[in-house]
């Protein structure tokens, strides 16, 4: 499914990777966001976070009532012990460096390019070992075994990729930024974000309940098969009138696509970095509309995207979903062939996810390949990094 990745490593000598072994990760960054086409891309993100924050909605208004207070049971007393070990590892004057307020804009400024656009928290390559194996155990207990594998994945893949281009200094295995938000506590909200290459995740614990925003390529032989290969049965497996519904452009880079519809940056990717007010209409078919059999296989892909999350907290996301099934859309732009690359998105109130094929960034394929996947998963309406829990935790004083 993925394809001959090696045909499209560049040589040493080619000019995208070109010295990437002499430079220092600032001097990378500052070189590339003085480039036209970085510049103007990050410009216009700087514009969006001007925007107080309201959440990805479908048409500019949130739906109200989608979200309550409850104990879900996340690991919270785990991952309070582990956060205080990680803070007990640092100075003062480092602590300062990556501790914000629980409602900080800081949490609007993730990002998964390799070059640094906004200095948030620490880096974990700047950091020693123990400190490093703190965050790394703060992870192991923040998420399922699969969703920790996965986290693991995703770095480990960022690590082989600056092998492959001869760039470990700015793509390695700690090339993200830690940062910490909030006071950590048995009762009052906080959470903590690790982002960079190849990763981006976001967690907010409000009481025993817990969140998340996930970008990524989805690393791990499983549920990268699993991720692509299931939803392309299903697409495949639908009626030909399900399937012409579902499949809203023909081609990846559509001429028909508005011009907002497709960036370098995030490609297809309507709900990426610093989109987190972006009007996003739902699209496609209603899964309602479907067999039952596909409606078990849109079921269990989504279950493989939440499966990041602690028994509880999936559980409790995963009734969520159920409850709005009759307003969940299933979205498709490519072809569905076998050897299709392709984009799909499962949207609902109170879930998005996006998948999507990508072209190549060091990696010299013009075209998009399946081996080159990035993935997405936010909360709509106003949960995105817990804003909603937060605000009806102040408003009820719950403890």
């Amino acid at each position: 499914m993925a394809g001959n990745f090696r045909d499209f490593v560049p040589p040493s000598d080619h000019p995208r990777v070109q010295g990437l072994d002499q430079i220092d990760l600032q001097t990378y960054s500052t070189d590339t966001l003085s480039r036209p086409v970085p510049k103007q891309i990050v410009s216009k993100w700087g514009t969006n976070l001007d925007v107080p924050f309201s959440g990805v909605t479908t048409n500019g208004t949130r739906k109200e009532n989608l979200f309550s207070i409850s104990d879900e049971g996340a690991p919270l007393e785990q991952m309070f012990d582990q956060v205080t070990r990680v803070r007990d590892l640092f100075t003062s004057t480092e602590l300062e460096k990556f501790s914000h307020e629980i409602e900080s804009d800081n949490w609007r400024k993730w990002s998964n390019p390799e070059f640094i656009i906004y200095r948030t928290g620490m880096r974990v390559e700047d950091m020693n070992e123990e400190q490093r194996n703190s965050i790394l155990a703060l992870l192991e207990v923040s998420l399922s075994p699969a969703g920790y594998r996965r986290v693991l994945g995703a770095m480990q893949t960022n690590d082989f990729l600056g092998e492959l281009c001869n760039a470990k200094a700015i793509l390695n295995k700690y090339s993200y930024q830690f940062t910490l938000y909030g006071e950590p506590s048995l009762t009052e909200p906080w959470g903590f974000s690790v982002f960079g290459h190849h990763l981006s995740v976001n967690i907010v614990v409000v009481g025993k309940q817990m969140t998340l925003i996930d970008s990524g390529p989805d690393n791990g032989v499983r549920i990268l098969d699993s991720v692509g290969s299931l939803p392309l049965t299903l697409m495949q497996s639908l009626s030909h009138g399900l399937q012409k519904q579902a499949q809203i452009y023909e081609d990846l880079h559509d001429e028909k696509m508005p011009d907002d519809r497709w960036n370098p940056a995030d490609q297809r990717h309507m709900g990426g970095a610093f989109q987190d007010n972006r009007i996003i209409p739902y699209e496609g078919i209603k899964a309602q509309s479907m067999p039952q059999p596909q409606q078990y296989q849109l079921l269990e892909l989504l279950s493989l995207y939440l499966e990041i999350l602690p028994s509880g907290p999936y559980q409790a996301r995963m009734k969520q979903i159920d409850q709005h099934w009759d307003e969940t859309y299933f979205s498709w732009i490519g072809g569905y062939g076998d050897d299709d690359a392709f984009y799909y998105r499962i949207q609902s109130p109170v879930i998005m996810i996006e998948f999507d094929h990508h072209s190549g960034v060091f990696l010299l394929n013009k075209e998009p390949k399946k081996y080159h996947i990035h993935t997405i998963l936010r909360t709509p309406n106003g949960n995105d990094y817990g804003r909603e829990w937060i605000r009806l935790h102040r408003a009820n004083g719950t403890e």
